[in-house]
């Protein structure tokens, strides 16, 4: 035997560089699935003939992808037994790039279904290995072959941008399964060199916030892929370097050539996790200090924290539960502390600790604030060091008796109506809802509670509804009402309020059955009567409008209809009669003159079907504005 043949790799003859050709192309037809195997058990792979066994059970539950560098221990032979290679013999381990076309078919298959540390003995038809020509001398032509292959590691390499900008090499794992997001600081280490060698920047550990970025945008890349603790090389092609341009010397820092290609060694040392808490960048958080478990505050806890307000430059404004002193406690959403801080809280695990940037709009506004330790000025950025020390959570509604969730229904409703006093109505809609929730299952209550509990969701969501108006929410104040009618159908303020969303939502006719059926009831209701007149006046803005609207199609189609050619005033003579009986019509209707204008200048047989159609709904909506009218 040829000690010096290299079996893996594909040689010159036509079937390796077809296999190559497949490779580069994509066609290679790999396994669907991996198939799950005992020792001992042999089955086919894909539908070309290639067959494993298992000999030994490999680590984990990963395996290794196109691209990945492979590193395995094997013995090839025919079926006959004679052997033709042997990694094993040589003392070294093969190692090559899978589904590149370095190896054949067979090899590229087979050796993706194992995980690290496994052996297995694969059976290799001609089709998948060196078909016709064989590899003279030592495998002739159309030969099945059997490889024993040993997975021994290997080093995972992917295109992270999926475009060969970037290709990354895990060479050390990293711990969890975490990855940075873009307000993420992160802490690397890197060397970033060029092909030939020279390194042109390295840091030892620098921090920056992964979307700003650092040196080149493949660092921004590839952080966001990485994990605690992952080292890796980056193959960085220009587009995600620095480009046709390159990049002069500045500092210690060498000069990049235009269309360089870098080498990157990069390591994520750590990140602090920077949360956008209102997902528009007004309230950013970044841990410092992880908390424990997994609860966190809501509307209506009690919590104590430690905490430092800070201005831009520096400057204390307000500090509390330090030196000595007690934790500052008071309870979330209930306008204790400003917007931005309570909402960034309401994320904080107990023992967390956290800086907290707020802008200006969910902290002190427009105008001047004093505070305990200094003036917080006019549209000031404000910074909170906070920790979370403890908090107590309202009790849950399912460990709560009948009686004590009537109770916390009916605190949580007054609490509702004060702050819609205050005009709150976003904090007083929550409390509403709340109270909602508390008896929303009343299987258990007796004939009593029921009754309670009835009011209770009457008047909270009467009381949401209006919180919705307040907002401009029509469609959810339509929904609470409808969910107050179906348990009284004849609740006028039900009514007068679905109404009211209805007219918003231009539900006009919907809007006239609630409250002429609010009047039925309560013939004396003066809102309803106002908002009755509300309703009329709608309508007539509503039909007025849309004579407008088609009164300007009517005058695009009359500058349509001027710039045709005369060479249609025989076709036009037959619409004419047509449209001359419709002006009649309509005249006896009482549309407006300036509307019946148009119809002289619309004589075009291929836009009188359209126009027919517009003015067919221009007809109908005058109808509909007479009777109002007359009502």
């Amino acid at each position: 035997m040829d000690d010096d043949f290299e079996f893996p790799t594909a040689g010159n003859n036509e079937m390796d560089m077809d296999n190559e050709m497949d490779a580069v192309n994509g066609d290679m037809d790999f396994p669907e699935t991996n198939p799950i195997l005992k020792v001992g058990e042999e089955k086919e792979i894909g539908k070309n003939g290639l067959k494993k066994k298992l000999l030994k059970e490999g680590e984990g539950w990963e395996n290794p992808n196109s691209g990945d560098e492979v590193e395995v221990h094997y013995v090839g032979t025919l079926l006959d037994g004679t052997q033709f290679d042997s990694s094993i013999d040589r003392g070294t381990p093969f190692n090559f790039k899978l589904g590149q076309g370095h190896v054949i078919k067979g090899w590229d298959e087979g050796i993706k279904t194992m995980k690290k540390g496994e052996k297995a003995l694969f059976t290799i038809p001609p089709e998948l290995a060196y078909g016709e020509s064989g590899s003279p001398p030592s495998i002739p032509p159309n030969s099945t072959l059997q490889f024993e292959v040993e997975l021994l590691s290997w080093i995972s390499v992917k295109d992270i941008c999926k475009d060969g900008g970037i290709f990354k090499k895990v060479l050390v794992e990293g711990e969890g399964w975490q990855n940075p997001k873009d307000f993420d600081e992160v802490l690397v280490k890197y060397e970033a060199r060029l092909e030939d060698g020279t390194i042109v920047s390295k840091a030892d550990e620098v921090e920056f916030t992964v979307k700003e970025g650092h040196f080149c945008p493949a660092l921004t890349k590839a952080v966001k892929t990485m994990k605690k603790g992952e080292k890796v090389l980056l193959t960085v092609n220009p587009q995600y370097g620095f480009g046709e341009k390159g990049r002069s010397a500045s500092g210690d820092e060498l000069a990049v050539p235009p269309n360089a290609t870098l080498q990157i060694d990069l390591e994520l040392v750590s990140w602090k996790t920077v949360s956008d808490i209102n997902n528009d960048g007004k309230i950013l958080k970044k841990i410092i200090k992880e908390g424990e478990g997994y609860e966190r505050p809501t509307d209506g806890t009690t919590v104590q924290v430690k905490l430092i307000g800070k201005l831009h430059d520096g400057t204390v404004f307000v500090k509390k539960g330090h030196d000595d002193e007690p934790p500052f406690e008071f309870m979330v959403d209930e306008d204790q502390v400003i917007e931005g801080l309570d909402r960034a809280l309401k994320t904080m695990k107990k023992g967390e600790v956290a800086h907290i940037i707020i802008q200006p709009e969910f902290a002190f506004g427009q105008s001047e604030y004093q505070q305990e330790l200094a003036v917080v000025p006019s549209n000031s950025v404000v910074y909170y060091e906070v920790e979370m020390l403890s908090f107590e959570k309202e009790k849950d509604s399912w460990d709560m008796n009948t009686e004590e969730k009537i109770t916390a229904a009916g605190k949580k409703k007054e609490e509702g109506n004060v702050w819609f006093r205050a005009g709150k109505y976003e904090r007083a809609a929550k409390r509403y809802e709340k109270a909602a929730r508390f008896i929303e299952y009343d299987a258990t209550f007796n004939d009593e509670e029921k009754e309670q509990a009835k009011l209770l969701k009457l008047s909270c969501n009467l009381n949401n509804a209006a919180c919705k108006l307040k907002q401009k929410n029509y469609k959810e104040a339509e929904k609470l009402c409808t969910k107050v009618l179906e348990i009284d159908g004849s609740n006028v303020k039900a009514l007068y309020r679905r109404a009211q969303a209805y007219i918003n939502l231009v539900e006009l006719e919907l809007a006239e059955k609630d409250i002429k059926k609010a009047l039925e009831i309560d013939p004396d209701n003066r809102d309803v009567k106002l908002e009755y007149k509300v309703l009329k006046d709608k309508v007539k803005e509503y039909n007025r409008k849309e004579a407008q609207f088609y009164g300007s199609i009517f005058a695009k189609m009359s500058k349509t209809e001027q710039a045709r050619s005369a060479g249609t005033a025989a076709k036009r003579g037959a619409a004419s009669m047509a449209i001359d009986r419709l002006r009649r019509l309509i005249l006896g209707g009482g549309l407006a003159e300036k509307a019946l204008q148009t119809v002289d200048l619309v004589r075009s047989e291929r836009i009188y079907i359209l126009w027919l159609m517009s003015l067919l709904i221009v007809l109908v909506a005058v109808v509909v504005s007479v009777l109002y009218m007359k009502k």
